[in-house]
């Protein structure tokens, strides 16, 4: 039975798909899994080196009637794309049309009243491009995501990535990312109303976590 090694960018369900399961939570409620369902809680949020057990795929049999019409009911989940747009004052951007583009498909949406969209992807979908227009500027704004890219929140990477998000943090190459870093920790803290220490606590990680979204 093949033990798999989590790479940037693998979700539970790309990874199912990938080895001929219709639905993630055969492989993510295996006994065998436990130890990493407790660690990571999301099986889409996953840290590159994390192992998931791949189970035997079981051959189910059902009996019916020659000559007739049966039909099969599909229990599998689907991937949801789930996005928040927000101003450059931390506003919603509410009934905001914008346009996801996934795989070569084309998708008009209107965030809700309070900036969200909600799309179902498929599970091998690995990049996507958002267009809207923010209100403040008078262009279309583009906006890649890595989809299955983002780190487990307990993961100095995976702070880095919502903070990066959410405006606080940018990355570069010149020597003082970690002094970045540790600047972006304690801006989120002060938003937050948090002890600032510019250290990424597990408190300062469920606040990030929770207003990230995930």
């Amino acid at each position: 039975m093949p033990e798999y090694k989590v790479k940037q960018g693998d979700h539970l369900a790309k990874i199912a798909k990938n080895f001929g399961f219709s639905d993630y939570r055969t492989i993510w409620d295996h006994p065998q899994n436990a130890e990493l369902k407790k660690k990571r809680e999301n099986p889409h949020v996953l840290c590159p080196g994390d192992k998931v057990f791949i189970p035997v795929k079981e051959v189910k049999e059902e009996s019916g009637a020659t000559e007739q019409r049966h039909r099969f009911k599909w229990h599998g989940q689907q991937l949801k794309l789930r996005l928040r747009l927000l101003d450059f004052d931390n506003q919603p951007l509410a009934d905001t049309d914008c346009t996801l583009h996934v795989e070569g498909k084309a998708r008009e949406l209107t965030t809700d009243g309070d900036g969200r969209i909600e799309e179902t992807i498929p599970a091998t979908a690995q990049d996507a491009v958002l267009i809207f227009k923010d209100p403040l500027v008078p262009f279309d704004l583009n906006t890649c995501i890595k989809i299955g890219h983002l780190d487990p929140v307990e993961e100095v990477s995976g702070q880095k990535e919502r903070l990066s998000n959410l405006g606080y943090f940018y990355s570069r190459d010149d020597g003082r990312e970690e002094e970045r870093f540790n600047y972006a920790v304690q801006e989120f803290q002060c938003d937050h109303d948090l002890a600032i220490d510019g250290i990424c606590t597990p408190v300062t990680q469920a606040k990030l976590k929770k207003v990230h979204g995930c």
